[in-house]
């Protein structure tokens, strides 16, 4: 192997990434099948390896699966036009602003319902767990 080639831990290694998680990328397409070494061990050259930061970049921003596919089909055609990219981009930014504003409704319920405890009493007179099996 030359310095370009990575086994399959290298490759983990490298990006952060659970060797299960390769191979399953790899099972579903978003990771090309590894050439094989003379001892039938995977091996990733240096295209693979920026193509799983790149997927492990999606991830981190909170791209599902599909839209990272999306993303790399489009990012292989660099004559493309971007706005396809843009559009994914806007539509995943729509997703997690809705999140937010379905988290900060949860913490201002958690918050008033925590707000009921006086601390004191028992189980039976718990002011929380009250308030969650009323409506």
């Amino acid at each position: 192997m030359n310095q370009n080639d990575f086994k399959i831990g290298d490759l983990a290694r490298a990006t952060g990434t659970k060797v299960v998680t390769i191979r399953y990328y790899e099972k579903i397409g978003l990771l090309p099948p590894p050439g094989r070494s003379p001892g039938n061990y995977r091996s990733y050259n240096k295209a693979a390896l920026d193509r799983l930061r790149f997927i492990r970049r999606c991830r981190g921003l909170g791209f599902p699966l599909d839209q990272i596919r999306e993303l790399l089909d489009l990012a292989a055609d660099v004559a493309r036009p971007c706005a396809e990219v843009d559009a994914i981009t806007a539509t995943h930014l729509q997703e997690v602003e809705r999140k937010i504003a379905d988290l900060k409704a949860l913490a201002a319920e958690l918050r008033q319902i925590s707000q009921t405890c006086t601390g004191g009493g028992t189980i039976s007179n718990c002011r929380i767990l009250n308030a969650m099996t009323s409506d």
